[in-house]
C-alpha cells in the first residue's frame, strides 16, 4: 500500500524524508561543534582553563547527539512495541468476563522476556452447540509457536459454530495443523527452537458444555483440566488422551469423553503443563492441584480469586516468572440448576469415568 504525504514534495519517498529529519538535530548539533572551533578564540587558546572550557562545549555537543539517537529509538521501541501488542491482542484475546452463564477468566504468561503471548493458546466461545473452549500447548515457544498457536487458533474459531460435533472441529484442527506444517517445509521457514517441521506439534483440549452443564471432551495430548467443588479438586476425566496435532493422524473415530455434568458453582480449571511442570530452587514441581484444592476449601471463589490464588503462589514457587509458557482458563458454572437434574447417588467421579 502507498502511503501519499500531501506536505512531502513530488516525487520525494517519505522515508527517505523522515530519515533526512532525523538527521537535523545532530547536523544542527554538529554544525555548533564547528562554529565554536573555527569562531571562538578560547578553542585556539592552549591555556588549561581553555582547554577545559573546549572539553565541556565538546562534551555537551556529544551528550546532545547521544541524547536525540536515544530518544529516536525510544520512540521506534515504543511505536513497535504498541503495534506488536495490537497484533498479540488480536490473536490471544481476552474473553468476556461472562459466556452462557459461564463466568470466564483467563491469562497467559510468556516465557520470553517482553511478550505476552507464546506457545500457548486458548479461546471460549458460545455456539448453537453449546459453550465450546480449546486451550492449547504448542511445542517451544518463541515466535515460531506463535505463529502454529495462530494457525491452530483461527480455525477454532471458525469450526466451533460451523462443525456440529467435536470431532468435527477437532478434524478442521488437525486439517489447519497439516496445512500450516506444509507451508512452513515448503518455505524453508525453520521451526520453533530450530528443529525441523516434521517434530512441530500441539497438544489441543477441546470442551462442549451444554446448558444443562453437560461436559463433554476431546484431548489431543492436554493435561485434563481440574474441576472444582465444594469437596476439593479433582481431575475432569481420567481417559487416555489421543495423540498430539501434529505427529501422527487422528484415528478414523473420535468419540468424545463424557465428564459429566458441571454443576452451579462448579469450577473447571484448564491450564497447560507449564503450569504444573514449573519447578522450585529444590526442583520440585508446582502442586497445582493441592493450590486449587486449598484455594475453594473455604468458600467457592470466583474465577477472578481462583486466577490470582494459582498465580500468586506459582510465581513464589519458581521465584519469579516460569520456565515455559503458562496459560490458564478457568470456566465457572452460575447458570441456575436444571429442573431434570436427578443424581441418583452417582458419585462425580463415578460420573466423569463413565
Amino acid at each position: 500500500m502507498i502511503r501519499f504525504n500531501p506536505g512531502a514534495p513530488r516525487g520525494v519517498p517519505p522515508r527517505f524524508l523522515s530519515r533526512l529529519r532525523s538527521l537535523a538535530v545532530p547536523t544542527a548539533w554538529g554544525a555548533v561543534a564547528v562554529a565554536y572551533r573555527l569562531t571562538c578564540p578560547l578553542a585556539r587558546d592552549d591555556a588549561l582553563g581553555a582547554r577545559l572550557v573546549s572539553s565541556a562545549v565538546l562534551c555537551a555537543v556529544g551528550t546532545g547527539i547521544v541524547l536525540h539517537f536515544r530518544r529516536r529509538m525510544l520512540r521506534e521501541i515504543r511505536h513497535a512495541r504498541r503495534i506488536a501488542e495490537a497484533a498479540q491482542s488480536v490473536l490471544l484475546r481476552p474473553p468476556p468476563p461472562r459466556v452462557e452463564g459461564l463466568a470466564v477468566a483467563a491469562v497467559h504468561l510468556s516465557a520470553d522476556r517482553g511478550a505476552r503471548i507464546g506457545g500457548d493458546l486458548y479461546e471460549v466461545t458460545a455456539t448453537e452447540h453449546g459453550v465450546r473452549a480449546v486451550i492449547g500447548d504448542v511445542r517451544g515457544h518463541g515466535l515460531g509457536a506463535v505463529r502454529t498457536g495462530a494457525a491452530v487458533l483461527g480455525s477454532f474459531r471458525e469450526a466451533a459454530h460451523d462443525e456440529k460435533s467435536l470431532a468435527g472441529v477437532l478434524r478442521r484442527l488437525e486439517r489447519a495443523m497439516d496445512r500450516h506444517l506444509r507451508e512452513w517445509t515448503h518455505t524453508g521457514h525453520p521451526a520453533p527452537d530450530g528443529a525441523p517441521a516434521a517434530e512441530e506439534f500441539v497438544t489441543v483440549l477441546l470442551l462442549e458444555i451444554h446448558p444443562d452443564g453437560e461436559v463433554h471432551a476431546l484431548n489431543c495430548g492436554h493435561p485434563w483440566p481440574y474441576r472444582l467443588t465444594g469437596a476439593g479438586a479433582e481431575p475432569l476425566a481420567h481417559a487416555d488422551p489421543l495423540p498430539p496435532l501434529g505427529l501422527f493422524p487422528l484415528p478414523g473415530e473420535l468419540p468424545a469423553t463424557a465428564c459429566g455434568r458441571l454443576l452451579p458453582g462448579d469450577t473447571l480449571v484448564l491450564h497447560t503443563d507449564g503450569a504444573e511442570e514449573a519447578r522450585d530452587t529444590d526442583g520440585r514441581f508446582f502442586p497445582l492441584g493441592d493450590v486449587l484444592a486449598e484455594a475453594v476449601r473455604d468458600r467457592p471463589q470466583t474465577p477472578q480469586a481462583v486466577l490470582r490464588t494459582v498465580l500468586t503462589a506459582l510465581l513464589d514457587h519458581s521465584v519469579g516468572p516460569p520456565k515455559d509458557d503458562v496459560a490458564l482458563l478457568i470456566l465457572r458454572n452460575e447458570r441456575c440448576s436444571p429442573p431434570t437434574r436427578q443424581t441418583h447417588g452417582v458419585s462425580r467421579s463415578a460420573t466423569a469415568d463413565r
